[in-house]
């Protein structure tokens, strides 16, 4: 039998994050799985495993062991080694440390998962209705929000979450730069954090980036009332891989939910895109954001 998207191309082609490799590696075992109708509580019992680390494993959210991808390419059927090596190279390879490493240390897991498919994604929307969005924030910006969630933290520790946080927004420039469509609700804009001159400085810093062809910024002013994205901030990351599903990611206080499944999906993308007719324009929201720059 062949495998579906595991062709000797993924080998040696840059995919950009670990992450991503974990995750493409995941899905081509769930696909392989659900084509042999093995449930998850017996995928898990060939690697003496839960049913929700195959679960994880699947969603690409923790690393392989090889022995692991080898035994259940076996229970699924696919014996032919040159079928069975690109994926067990891919597990090898998806081993690997993401440049995000050396920050180990401050980033729980669940975050971890996130900075590798940030840093892998060809696309990004994304809603805010609290914060200014981490790829577009300030220095200052980014201090006084790291601050709220780290308030006793020592001003070395916070130094380098502003840095890992300066890190992320490399993607929006250089060689394949991320595309960045960003719906930000007016009341993250209005609310003074860090003070006065910490807000000039943002609302500076988001009319400098909306000035890059791969960033879009709309505001969803108080006058529009109410919109499509009543359950809160969430984004979207689309990735060039064609074997990859797109990943709704939405965070919260400890922890956070990925969402992969198609129906999911496609459900916050409609909601993505009516919030981007309901929104200000991306011409509009500049003309809001140097009104408001003259009055801070």
């Amino acid at each position: 039998m062949s495998v579906p998207g595991a062709e000797g191309k993924v080998l040696g082609h840059s995919l950009g994050s670990p992450t991503v490799l974990r995750i493409l590696l995941g899905t081509q075992l769930r696909r392989l799985r659900t084509q042999r109708g093995i449930t998850r509580e017996d995928a898990g019992y060939a690697i003496r495993a839960s049913h929700a680390k195959i679960s994880r494993l699947e969603l690409g959210q923790v690393s392989f062991k090889e022995r692991d991808v080898a035994d259940l390419l076996t229970l699924y059927g696919v014996i032919d080694e040159e079928e069975r090596a690109p994926l067990i190279e891919l597990a090898r390879q998806a081993n690997a440390q993401g440049w995000w490493h050396k920050y180990g240390d401050l980033l729980p897991s669940w975050f971890e998962v996130y900075i590798g498919l940030e840093g892998a994604a060809s696309s990004v929307r994304t809603y805010e209705n609290q914060f200014v969005p981490g790829l577009l924030q300030a220095p200052g910006y980014a201090r006084a929000v790291i601050k709220l969630a780290h308030w006793a933290a020592p001003e070395e520790e916070i130094d380098r979450r502003v840095a890992l946080r300066t890190a992320r927004q490399r993607r929006l420039t250089g060689d394949n730069a991320l595309t960045l469509w960003a719906v930000i609700d007016e009341a993250v804009v209005r609310r003074a954090l860090g003070g006065p001159e910490v807000m000039r400085e943002q609302i500076a810093h988001l009319l400098e980036m909306t000035a890059l062809r791969n960033v879009t910024v709309q505001i969803m002013s108080f006058e529009r009332g109410g919109h499509a994205a009543a359950g809160g901030p969430f984004s979207i990351l689309r990735f060039p891989e064609r074997d990859l599903p797109d990943v709704v990611y939405m965070e919260q206080l400890t922890s956070a939910l990925y969402l992969d499944k198609p129906a999911d999906s496609e459900r916050y993308t409609q909601v993505m895109d009516r919030l981007s007719i309901q929104a200000e324009s991306p011409a509009d929201s500049r003309s809001f954001l140097e009104r408001l720059l003259s009055s801070v």
